[in-house]
């Protein structure tokens, strides 16, 4: 089944190392929410098949009233045929779960919740300029598992400098003891024109240590490992049966629509992706144009996406895909390609199946990028 994107361009404040598309001004928030409408009626004819996930990410999309919320749940409703057990997301900041618009909520059809903790640790959370405090890191998981909401996910952020090793044991520690069926880790990168990256340029703030990255990502997988977590995907872990369905269609190359700015949605052999600019996004709309770029993708396009996307899972690069779908040329490639990594152990041979192994999970993108081919192979 297919999926839908949803972006919600919004948030209270700006974190330091976020380069996501987002404003802090909520002035047209109306006006995009009814732009979000129209875009959706435009696209209408893009998906035939069920929608099996929708997925409201950001931006902080909880930042809406569940009013707004409410009209793009009607205009999705009556364009497109939504499975009954559809997984449903919205991404949450714990300062907006109280009991309030936790309640709120629940009287939409939202049923699971992404939340943003990043870190149980007040001097973290100040320095990444977040909107919450420690307090509301912990209250929200509890108030929302209190009001029915179970299938969460929380975000985790690791190597950043504040963040010691006792700390980040910490941090797992308690989202255990939380029971979070889902947790996502990502490894602090300092983006190009973030707070984050200005900072480390003037020497305000050291860089990020890739050592420090590395062992506090093992020391992850290992905690979880033995609390039962599922290490499924290269940032995301889940207990049995908790994976995230809109994420994994998205690594196993599923169609989906993206709608809002700066959204990007996937057909299968072709990228489409909405301009990063509000008001250009709100005009184009007003005028019923859509605010996107079309890329087509050729053979090798696709073939690369698939390796990026799926080396990063459990399930593994399977060649016998690999030369039903590009060809036998490809497949012999990456056998050849493959070699080395197999043979310094980073690369694991299962059943005509590629997976990473454990200290492979550490050069993921790196590996990726080796195997990927040129456009040569277009010809073949």
């Amino acid at each position: 089944m297919a999926g839908i994107y949803i972006h919600i361009p919004f948030c209270k404040k700006a974190c330091n190392y976020c380069d996501f598309h987002f404003t802090t001004s909520l002035k047209y928030a109306d006006e995009m929410v009814d732009a979000i409408c129209k875009e959706i009626k435009l696209k209408k004819n893009r998906i035939t098949e069920q929608v099996g996930s929708i997925y409201f990410g950001g931006g902080t999309p909880s930042v809406l009233s569940s009013v707004a919320l409410q009209k793009i749940f009607d205009t999705l409703i009556s364009n497109f045929s939504i499975s009954a057990d559809a997984e449903i997301t919205i991404e949450t900041n714990p300062d907006d779960l109280d009991a309030k618009k936790i309640s709120e909520l629940r009287q939409l059809p939202v049923n699971r919740f992404s939340i943003g903790v990043q870190s149980f640790f007040e001097e973290d959370l100040l320095w990444m300029n977040r909107a919450h405090n420690a307090e509301e890191a912990v209250s929200c998981i509890k108030r929302s598992q209190d009001a029915g909401f179970e299938n969460l996910t929380i975000d985790l952020i690791y190597g950043y400098p504040l963040l010691t090793d006792s700390k980040w044991l910490n941090n797992i520690e308690t989202a255990i003891a939380l029971q979070t069926p889902h947790i996502s880790a990502y490894s602090l990168t300092v983006e190009p024109r973030t707070a984050l990256a200005n900072a480390v340029k003037s020497g305000k703030q050291i860089p990020v240590s890739d050592e420090q990255s590395a062992n506090q990502f093992l020391t992850l997988t290992e905690k979880l490992s033995i609390a039962g977590f599922e290490h499924y995907e290269i940032s995301n872990y889940a207990q049995p049966g908790k994976y995230a369905v809109h994420n994994t269609n998205y690594w196993k190359g599923v169609p989906y629509l993206g709608i809002g700015p700066s959204a990007h949605g996937f057909d299968g052999f072709c990228r489409y992706i909405n301009i990063a600019n509000n008001a250009k996004y709100l005009d184009l709309l007003a005028k019923n144009e859509l605010a996107e770029a079309v890329e087509e993708l050729s053979k090798t396009d696709r073939f690369n996406e698939y390796i990026m996307t799926s080396l990063r899972t459990q399930w593994g690069t399977d060649l016998k895909k690999i030369n039903s779908d590009f060809g036998f040329a490809f497949g012999d490639e990456t056998r050849r390609q493959m070699k080395p990594f197999v043979k310094n152990g980073k690369l694991l041979l299962e059943n005509d199946t590629i997976k990473l192994s454990k200290e492979g999970k550490l050069f993921a993108d790196g590996i990726a990028a080796e195997l990927f081919i040129d456009d040569t192979y277009n010809r073949i």
